[in-house]
């Protein structure tokens, strides 16, 4: 991950991927590390794991995904928007 894309970022993200676990992301700064399992997060992202491969690779856009039901957000949307900086 190029530090430059999160520098500045500071959130906490749990992602629930269907068919490949749970998963939370810390950002800080420029650091991200990710650790199985949940926890308290600014937002919570849930998709499938496909869903989820297609907006990591950019074959699909996560806006997209969302107003399509594929992806579902909770929690801060603000936070989960900043997201699109990371793919």
């Amino acid at each position: 991950m190029d530090p430059t894309k999160t520098a500045g970022m500071t959130s906490s993200y749990v992602f629930e991927i269907e068919g490949a676990g749970t998963w939370k992301v810390d950002v800080d700064d420029g650091s991200v590390s990710v650790t199985e399992g949940g926890g308290e997060a600014d937002a919570t992202i849930a998709a499938s794991e496909e869903t989820f491969q297609q907006v990591a690779s950019g074959d699909l856009n996560a806006t997209t995904a969302y107003m399509t039901g594929k992806l579902k957000v909770r929690g801060d949307m603000g936070a989960a928007m900043k997201l699109s900086r990371l793919f």
